[in-house]
């Protein structure tokens, strides 16, 4: 689907729609009133298929749950009218503010405002969260005016503190917590803007108005202590929990689910399994509900032992499985005798008794395993999801030598799944992703269409879970400038301005300022996830109007309305060449 252009510009209509992968159509608008009346008529008002909606600073991104939806999409965008008015909803919300930031008189001299001025003008208007990104609870904040609009620091700190409140562009924001930023600082805050103790984490999310109020101290309500009764209470509980305690978690291993889907108006990404497919087949071998909490774990290395008889399966990264049994002959008369030692097999349901240690060796071909307990992980869910982002800090920490994961009951069968063929993965030859181009291929000439196209790209130790970090021979813009923020999906290929790419993956940041190139299409996403550090890419364009019919089919909706029985084709039909 090429980007569709109204014949008669108006500044109360869709401008155009790009294609942003296969399941993501990008509503471009005339400024962010028009952004704000979109985004609240598609909430109010959801499209077909429509399963998310992400505002920015000039756009509207929809995500579909399937690639016929999403193509559906750009003729129902276009025909919107915004002209009614933005309505409110979201309440006025009151940020009591000590103005004293590092750059305030700065900001005082670049709008000659003077610093009294600036504060005046900060908390003499009422702000609207327009979007959220960054992160989860930093709220885009635009004003009744734009006399404090100013540029970005020339030098982003290495770290702003929390509660930090914050100016750039024609933007206010308050730092969540604490991470890099380049904005302006004029002043702090106490208020939490995202707490997920509450039932809506964020202070302030969009279409929220927000009044900043000037004080001479804020206070800040520090949480309670949790009763020492309380948490001897839970140890003893979780020591006679029935599970998996971790001998070693490799180099990483997390939690993960399907994710979270729907909240990246909250600025929270959905992460979730990079390999989805890998996940409910593990799933499907023990019994489990396709959904349920398992352990990723990368490059091999992870050692669990059961508490208590466990049923277990490995999908994924192809590689030895070794139980150690506790020698019957363990005792103080005999204590040389070596421990019994037998392997089991990929993709294949197994017990692990009492005692008993399994030990993932280093994969074959491939980079991430997947390995599911009966019952699933009964790890605490946030916003309904028991996945672990790794770059927003949600969910349950990396696993770590000792801990005890108890098992829980989201089974969907009484019995397990029998043995099952697992797909090729990634190994020495070259992985063939198919992308579509756009949304902003326009920022680059066909030559540097033909070198993203024409070379193979090494995977960069500095990749992980938030993108993969591509080398290669640099990809040159045919346009200069900045591009304002907009929202961002799993598969998109980023181009920093240095040229070399990143492939965003689960855990990537929802918005992003640096133009998209192309999209990975969605059912090869898990591939993707497979290739290992130091493993080649190429990416092959294919027209906008795919997917193939095979890709519309019911084996291709959304990954969290997959059923455990429309999983198997979904690798099969990826290709891997060699060199």
């Amino acid at each position: 689907m090429e980007a569709v252009a109204m014949e008669t510009l108006s500044m109360h209509k869709v401008l155009s729609v790009r294609p942003v992968g296969t399941r993501a159509v990008l509503a471009e608008l005339a400024g962010t009133q028009d952004v704000l009346a979109l985004q609240t008529l598609l909430l109010e008002s959801p499209l077909p298929g429509q399963v998310d909606v992400l505002a920015a600073a000039q756009t509207v991104m929809v995500r579909a749950d399937s690639p016929a939806a999403a193509r559906r999409m750009g003729s129902f965008l276009l025909e919107l009218d915004l002209t009614a008015p933005v309505k409110q909803a979201g309440g006025l919300v009151y940020i009591d503010t000590v103005y004293d930031g590092e750059d305030l008189a700065e900001v005082g001299r670049l709008t000659g405002l003077g610093t009294d001025g600036v504060i005046e003008a900060h908390s003499g208007q009422v702000w609207t969260v327009a979007f959220a990104g960054f992160a989860p609870g930093f709220g885009y904040m635009v004003g009744e005016n734009q006399v404090l609009e100013v540029p970005r620091r020339s030098s982003p700190r290495t770290a702003v503190p929390a509660g930090s409140v914050a100016l750039a562009g024609n933007y206010s924001a308050v730092y969540p917590r604490r991470s890099p930023g380049g904005w302006q600082l004029i002043g702090r805050t106490g208020a939490r803007m995202w707490d997920l103790s509450r039932s809506e984490p964020a202070l302030a999310s969009p279409g929220h108005r927000v009044q900043f109020r000037a004080v001479r101290d804020v206070v800040t309500m520090a949480p309670e202590p949790l009763a020492s009764a309380t948490v001897s209470e839970a140890a003893t509980a979780a020591e006679a929990a029935s599970g998996l305690r971790i001998v070693s978690p490799g180099l990483q291993s997390l939690i993960q689910d399907l994710g979270r889907h729907g909240h990246s108006a909250l600025g929270v990404s959905a992460a979730g399994a990079l390999d989805r497919a890998s996940l409910r087949r593990a799933n499907r071998l023990v019994g489990n509900s396709p959904a349920a909490a398992a352990i990723e774990s990368v490059a091999g290395g992870l050692k669990v032992q059961a508490v208590g008889d466990q049923v277990l399966a490995v999908a994924g990264a192809p590689s030895a499985l070794t139980i150690t049994s506790p020698s019957d002959a363990e005792s103080d008369s005999e204590p040389d005798l070596p421990a019994r030692q037998r392997s089991v097999p990929m993709a294949t349901p197994f017990a692990l008794l009492d005692g008993e240690i399994l030990t993932l060796g280093a994969p074959e071909a491939g980079f991430r395993s997947y390995l599911a307990v009966r019952g699933g992980v009964a790890a605490s869910p946030v916003l309904g999801s028991r996945s672990t982002d790794t770059m927003s800090g949600i969910g349950p920490a990396p696993l770590a030598a000792g801990q005890l994961l108890a098992s829980g009951d989201v089974t969907d069968s009484g019995v397990v799944g029998s043995p099952e063929l697992q797909p090729d993965f990634p190994g020495e030859g070259v992985t063939v992703l198919d992308i579509v181009l756009g949304p902003r291929a326009d920022w680059f000439d066909e030559a540097a269409l033909d070198s993203l196209c024409g070379q193979d790209w090494v995977v960069k130790p500095q990749s992980n879970r938030v993108g993969m970090r591509l080398d290669g021979t640099p990809l040159e813009r045919s346009r200069q400038g900045e591009l304002p923020s907009e929202g961002t999906v799993a598969g998109a290929i980023q181009v920093p301005p240095e040229g070399l790419p990143v492939l965003f993956l689960a855990d990537h940041p929802i918005t992003g300022g640096y133009p998209v190139i192309g999209v990975v299409v969605d059912h090869q996403l898990d591939l993707a996830a497979q290739v290992p550090i130091g493993g080649s890419i190429r990416f092959r364009r294919v027209p906008d109007r795919t997917p193939s019919p095979e890709q519309e089919s019911p084996e291709q909706e959304s990954p969290e309305q997959k059923s455990p029985e429309q999983t198997a084709p979904e690798q099969t039909s990826q290709e891997k060449v060699s060199n």
